[in-house]
């Protein structure tokens, strides 16, 4: 078994020669809380995954029993003050908004527990993959405390009904279900988690990083639009897109029955 120290990094950090992230909350023995450190460590590591040309995808891994049991409420309780808590939930909300603006997907690997924040964070990732024994609620309405800020994500996961259920009840899901209701992409034995993580991986690799760059920023922008306005944005991205080499290469390799290059 590893042992841990209160002096471990929050965040490890990994990237290897094909632009794949890792980033590993790492504070197992407090269920890799989202203390004020947690989200600065994630800020900081973000910021460098978005700075990097290189990047091709960002892979949100946890240590432990839980992958994340939401925002410290020990650090939340020894600082009642408004403005001390409209700072906490701007920083947290901040580190979210910086996985959406990603030109790279963000994949949660949840080999755990996802509760509160926690789950916010797993619907914030553009794709999830979850161990079977994983567990996801946003209980904090159990201590009096709607959980609000995870309720954004949350909504734009699954529907309406289902996730004001979830917010009013406290009521936990499981990784099947979870599934079932859109908040993660695949469910895996827990000894096959990293390999179902990696064909994801491997899928997204063998896509231009260009084109998945636009695809991801249209796919959230239109969302939030009307459907004519939609529409419009959609036809926009897709002459630009048209215009990258590498798209003239992929049609140009379809029209010739060959592989494209960049494969």
């Amino acid at each position: 078994m590893t042992a841990f120290a209160d002096s471990d990094p929050p965040v490890l950090h990994q990237r290897d020669e094909r632009g794949v992230y890792v980033l590993t909350l790492n504070q197992p023995r407090s269920f890799n809380v989202l203390s004020e450190a947690m989200l600065d460590a994630l800020q900081g590591q973000i910021d460098d995954v978005a700075a990097d040309e290189g990047a091709r995808v960002l892979v949100i891994a946890a240590e432990g029993k839980a992958f994340c049991a939401g925002h410290d409420l020990r650090q939340m309780r020894a600082n009642v003050r408004l403005d001390y808590y409209q700072r906490l939930f701007e920083q947290c909300s901040r580190m979210m908004l910086s996985l959406l603006k990603l030109p790279v997907p963000v994949i949660a690997r949840v080999q755990g527990l996802a509760t509160a924040a926690g789950c916010q964070l797993v619907a914030q990732c553009d794709l999830a993959v979850a161990a079977e024994g994983a567990r996801f609620g946003v209980n904090g309405i159990d201590l009096g405390l709607f959980c609000a800020t995870p309720s954004v994500p949350l909504v734009r996961n699954i529907l309406p009904k289902q996730a004001l259920e979830m917010l009013l009840t406290g009521g936990f899901i499981s990784a099947a279900e979870a599934r079932a209701r859109g908040l993660v992409n695949r469910v895996a034995a827990a000894d096959g988690l990293d390999q179902a993580v990696a064909e994801l991986v491997a899928a997204i690799l063998s896509k231009p990083r260009e084109a998945i760059a636009v695809g991801k920023d249209l796919f959230y922008r239109q969302r939030e639009l009307g459907i004519e306005a939609a529409y419009q944005l959609a036809g926009q991205a897709m002459a630009c897109n048209m215009m990258f080499d590498v798209t003239q290469e992929g049609v140009q390799a379809f029209i010739d029955k060959r592989e494209p290059s960049w494969r």
